[in-house]
Formats: structure tokens, sequence, C-alpha cells
């Protein structure tokens, strides 16, 4: 999950460009919409209560500023020497999630799962090669487990090591995005692997937005496989946005096919949460073509803090093949930090 915030908005909220002499430049609590806020405007200036609770989030305020500047100090000290360049390229996509969640499924207690993922993203040369290091390969990841990811805990996601890669980016024409990577799961033996992916969009005269992404793999270990992925989203109004999408992977180690066809809504309620209900369908073709798992799923997050703290709670139900189509039902509550370090961050 990368986040970019640019100068004109920041989380749907308007950010205005500070000019000189603005109050030493800092953004003033009038000059924020009503909703940015949940207590009222007479309390803006009211001194705030010493507890627990406060030092414990000033504690965590704290440790993201200097960790923030950490992931982003890093990115830019390796973009430099890998680039021989004296100046750090913008839009670094590095990052570092942490947080725990808990599961509560029927007639089991919630269990407490410590969560982490990363990427060191860095442009070396004017944007075209990076080099892409990440917590883990989703091409290793089953097709079922990628399509319910946020409704896991770590205990429960496949472990694929962390990979590091060369990718090049190139264009085909005008509007095919094209990325070729060369690298390896950083494991003792390492294994290498290889992947293209070529990724299209299109805005019709129709309302409907269309997008197709085509993967090829190999790693030397696990044998090569191919992925397309077809969406097709638009606005349904009142804010909500819809996406179909379809996707089809040929596992070749397996001599089988792995499908899913999700359809998903996401609205913004406020400027601080967001709604997403989902319903899955997986599929395969062995030992026949046949329905392994239906899913369905609501995931409300909503920002705590800034825009690195976050919480959620995801209800969600499964009716897999492997139980006799028995509803499994689950919720999960998460809290998630996320130090980025993206260049052009606005705080």
């Amino acid at each position: 999950m990368a986040v970019m915030i640019n100068a004109t908005t920041a989380w749907g909220l308007p950010v205005s460009p500070v000019q000189p002499g603005d109050d030493g430049g800092r953004l003033l609590p009038e000059n924020l919409p009503a909703s940015f806020y949940d207590f009222a405007p007479d309390e803006y200036w009211r001194e705030p209560r010493d507890s627990y609770w406060l030092d414990f989030s000033n504690w965590v305020i704290r440790q993201e500023r200097a960790h923030g500047e950490r992931v982003q100090s890093l990115g830019e000290w390796a973009d430099r020497t890998l680039s021989g360049s004296k100046q750090a390229m913008p839009n670094n996509e590095s990052y570092l999630r942490v947080g725990f969640a808990t599961e509560s499924e029927y007639g089991d207690p919630a269990q407490f799962e410590p969560e982490a993922r990363f990427k060191l993203d860095i442009p070396t040369v004017e944007q075209k090669l990076r080099l892409v290091v990440e917590s883990e390969s989703d091409e290793l990841i089953p097709l079922s487990e990628r399509r319910r990811n946020r409704q896991l805990t770590e205990a429960e996601r496949s472990d694929t090591d962390a990979t590091g890669a060369f990718r090049f980016l190139s264009e085909v024409g005008d509007a095919i995005n094209l990325s070729n990577d060369l690298g390896v799961r950083l494991r003792i033996p390492p294994d290498a692997f290889w992947r293209v992916t070529a990724e299209k969009q299109w805005q019709t005269n129709s309302p409907w937005h269309l997008a197709v992404s085509q993967r090829l793999y190999y790693f030397h270990q696990d044998g090569w496989g191919s992925r397309s992925w077809f969406g097709a989203g638009r606005e349904f109004g009142d804010g909500w946005q819809t996406l179909l999408a379809s996707e089809i992977e040929w596992l070749h180690a397996e001599r089988k096919f792995e499908l899913s066809q999700v359809l998903s809504s996401h609205k913004r309620l406020n400027n601080r949460s967001t709604i997403t209900p989902r319903l899955g369908v997986i599929g395969e073709s062995q030992p026949g073509w046949r329905t392994t798992s239906v899913f369905a799923d609501l995931t409300w997050r909503y920002r705590l803090h800034d825009n690195w703290v976050f919480a959620e709670m995801i209800p969600a139900v499964e009716f897999p093949r492997s139980a006799g189509f028995k509803d499994r039902g689950s919720l999960i509550l998460r809290i998630e930090l996320y130090f980025s370090g993206s260049i052009d961050r606005i705080w």
C-alpha cells in the first residue's frame, strides 16, 4: 500500500500552499473544514488533559517522525549511491508498515498477531531503472490468499521470503507500461527470478474505465507462471466507485489454472473513513473446472491520526469447498502504522 500525497490534496483534505508570513507557516485550525475535527470549534485551543493515553500517543507520534525520516534518508542515500547523482529522485515509494491484528472466528477467541511489510523503491537512472526490495513476492502467494489478504492475520499468510530486484521501466507506444524485473529471493540458497509486466488503461466515451495487466514470471526453484487481470470500473453516484475484476493465473508446476471474480465498491464517508464491501468467487481447473470458495467482506478503514495511523474493522464470511461450503465467519480488527519515505510527502 503506497500512499502518495500531493500539494493540492491530502487524504481528501484541500491544502493551500503556505505563503511567507502565514503565521510562521502553520495551518490554523480555523482554516480547516469542520469535518476534520471530532470536537466543537470552541475546543480548538483548549489545553489537553494529562493522561496515559496522551503520553502513549505522543510517544507513537515521536516514533513516526524519527523512523519516517530514517526510511526517507535510507532511500535517498541508496538512490544517490546507485545513480551517481548528488540529488535523490522525487516520488520515492519506499515504506514500512507495522501493526497488529486480531481475528475472531466462530467459537475461537481473539488472537493477537503482529504484522510487518516493507518496500525499498529506489530510482537509479532517470526513473527508468529501479532497485526494488520487498518483504514478499505475490507470485508465490496463492490467488485465493491474495484476494483475501486483508482478511488474514500474519500467521495465516504464506511465507515467500523477501526479494530484491532491478526493475527496468519502459513504454510500448504511448499507452502500454512495461516493466522487467531481474532479482533473487533473499534467502539461503538464493532463488533467482525474472518477471515482466505489461499494463494498459482506457478511458472510454462511456462511464466505464477499463484496465488490463499481463504478467509472466519464472522462479528458478518454483518454475514459471503467468497471470492475466482485467478490471472495469465506474462511478454509480453518491460517491460510490465500483470495480468488477477478473483474474486467471496459470501454475505450470501444478498444471492448472486458478481464477477469481471479485465485485467491489468503495466510498469515502468523510475525510477520515472509507468503506469497501466486496463479493468474490475463487475457482480452479483441476481436477475439473469448479468453484473452490465464495466470500464476502466489508472493510471499514479509519484514519486515526494524520496520514499514517489507521484502524480497520473487517467482518467477513467464506464458504470453502474444503469444508463442504459451510460458512466460516470472522472479524478482523487491525491497527496499522505507515512509515513512508516519499520525498514529496506533505505533513
